[in-house]
């Protein structure tokens, strides 16, 4: 294209001169000039572009640096030198500071997205077991190139899954529900179970597993004699003898303590009660003890129906997280340290309180998530309701009509006030609802759930400024705490330390109140400034150990980094050429005596 423009050009600024202008031997030179200028605007104006060749640089490699890689079966030495053959090596997804693969999950969306974004060629190696595959359009990977080394089948046991009721009394039974599954060529394995903590066994039981592959156990019974605090127990495959032990043991903390989570009190015990209790049981994750005064004065505990003495029943109370009381039973909850208050205080049989009463939820209350999508007014009826008058920091959860017309009644308050919760029922007959089944059922446990939440929600001393979410973590991934004290979050520091190793950090909350630390495998013990403590497990055991699905497959690059096409309005040099080529013939001109 530019040889034809600048010909053109040029002869037009020559004929120019010939016909329009006076012509002599020295209308040469701003002829030449106004030729140059001329090809040069034309040039300019129609943007016509030129093959390039852009210097060679080396690829940028993304090498996946999850913790599969280096799983048994995996190729992470294979890997490590071809990304390094390849170009310079970025690694995706392991732990800040590390060089090697330890990442607790196998995500590279982010960084193929980022390295596209300014790098002319990329290169992922992975084992293609990768988590976020879906994430990554066709048009992003058809500039990229992917070799994927998967792994080796091997035969292996893991222990997938080991989980148990957190907190405990001495008196509770231990349940810890154990899942476990095979992967390669099938063997016959001869498998046990172990929980222990340290040196002390606390639990043990055979493991079978079925055709496909996959086994259940439970391990259940009584406490060993221990001291009341959190305690790690290492749930461990015994007779595995396979390639990958480190998938052959879970960590399972539980805490003992001197009385149950949760009480309730009965005082006499009644169909609410019964339903109540069972409700709570299954819903919370919390011990439950349920005591009962079948006579005045005397109480038997729920289950077995022992006598118990009055002094268990207000030891129970004074030291429980959430108390439960139902009926007259004021005298004992009146010295309880609880931090979340239930009471189900008795109806009577006053004038107009007994009758068909349809409950109704209202939208802004903590309970009405229990409830969503759910048809209340057809729910059974309350059989009788209190006088509840609601106050102004009081919210109200559920309201009753009589026979579903007549004046709205609050039968549902609770209140936040100097660190307790407090819930007040109003209504009988609630237990119907799970005793028909059905919505209605779902509905009854949706309350009860939602309700111990908002009690449960509190500010616990114990914990502090901060909590972890999650006592026991997976290797390479971040242990999460969450804000629990006053106020906005704020920077916290913390000490954490596991056995002769010692580390000080600070929490550095986000907008939604979570700080993350990652932590190397091992039982850490933290303590927080300003107050609060506890205990988090990072276990040995990680997902990443299990061979996955293969969601990445290997391809080549479609777009080429080499070549393409330049703009000759990006040469500065032109532009400055036919300025001087119009002034050059401007002077020759006026030296003419020609404007």
């Amino acid at each position: 294209m530019p040889f034809l423009i600048v010909p053109i050009a040029a002869a037009a600024a020559v004929l120019s001169y010939r016909l329009l202008e006076g012509w002599s031997v020295r209308s040469w030179i701003p002829a030449l000039c106004r030729a140059a200028g001329w090809s040069v605007l034309s040039i300019l104006l129609l943007n016509v572009s030129c093959p390039s060749v852009r210097p060679s640089s080396r690829p940028t490699v993304l090498l996946d640096g999850s913790l599969s890689m280096q799983a048994a079966g995996g190729r992470w030495t294979e890997a490590l030198a071809q990304a390094r053959a390849a170009g310079d090596v970025r690694l995706v997804g392991a732990l800040r500071g590390d060089s090697t693969a330890s990442g607790g999950f196998s995500r590279l969306a982010a960084a193929v997205a980022g390295a596209r974004s300014g790098e002319p060629a990329v290169v992922v190696v992975t084992d293609g077991e990768v988590e976020d595959a879906d994430a990554l359009p066709p048009d992003l990977l058809a500039g990229v190139t992917v070799k994927v080394l998967p792994r080796q089948p091997v035969a292996d046991v893991a222990l997938v899954r080991a989980s148990g009721i957190a907190r405990l009394t001495p008196a509770d039974t231990l349940r810890i529900e154990v899942e476990a599954q095979a992967f390669g060529p099938p063997r016959a394995w001869a498998l046990g179970l172990e929980a222990r903590e340290g040196d002390r066994l606390w639990l043990r039981g055979p493991l079978a597993l079925d055709a496909g592959g996959r086994g259940r156990a439970v391990l259940a019974g009584p406490l060993p004699a221990v001291p009341p605090g959190a305690h790690v127990l290492t749930v461990r495959l015994t007779g595995a003898a396979d390639t990958e032990p480190r998938d052959d043991a879970r960590n399972l903390v539980v805490t003992v303590v001197p009385t149950p989570g949760v009480v309730l009190l009965a005082g006499p015990p009644t169909w609410e009660s019964r339903f109540l209790l069972e409700t709570l049981r299954d819903v919370a994750a919390l011990p439950v003890r349920g005591y009962l005064e079948t006579e005045s004065g005397r109480w038997r505990r729920s289950g077995d129906l022992k006598p118990v003495p009055t002094a268990e029943v207000n030891d129970a109370a004074r030291r429980a997280d959430v108390l439960v009381s139902l009926g007259e039973t004021a005298a004992i909850p009146r010295a309880s340290r609880a931090r979340g208050r239930w009471l189900w205080p008795a109806t009577g049989a006053r004038p107009g309180s007994v009758g068909d009463w349809y409950v109704s939820v209202l939208s802004a209350s903590p309970v009405s998530g229990g409830f969503a999508g759910m048809a209340v007014d057809s729910f059974p009826p309350g059989t009788a309701i209190a006088d509840l008058t609601a106050g102004p920091a009081d919210w109200t959860g559920l309201t009753a009509q009589a026979g579903r017309r007549g004046t709205v009644r609050p039968v549902m308050l609770g209140r936040d006030s100097a660190g307790v919760r407090r819930i007040v029922m109003g209504i009988e007959g609630l237990w119907r609802w799970t005793f028909r089944g059905g919505s209605s059922e779902q509905g009854y446990r949706g309350l009860i759930a939602s309700s111990l939440a908002w009690l449960l929600a509190g500010a616990d001393s114990a914990a502090g400024r901060a909590r972890v979410l999650h006592e026991v973590v997976q290797r390479g991934r971040p242990v999460i705490f969450e804000w629990n004290g006053p106020g906005a979050p704020e920077p916290t520091p913390i000490l954490l330390t596991a056995g002769s190793l010692s580390r000080s950090d600070t929490l550095a909350f986000d907008g939604a109140g979570h700080a993350e630390l990652v932590l190397a495998p091992g039982v850490w013990r933290y303590r927080l400034t300003g107050g609060g403590q506890g205990t988090v497990a990072v276990e040995e055991y990680s997902d990443e150990w299990l061979p996955a699905q293969r969601t990445l497959a290997a391809r080549d690059a479609v777009e080429r980094a080499a070549g393409g096409r330049i703009p000759v309005r990006t040469w500065l040099w032109l532009f400055g050429l036919g300025v001087v080529s119009f002034a050059g013939e401007w002077l020759a001109r006026r030296r003419l005596g020609l404007r």
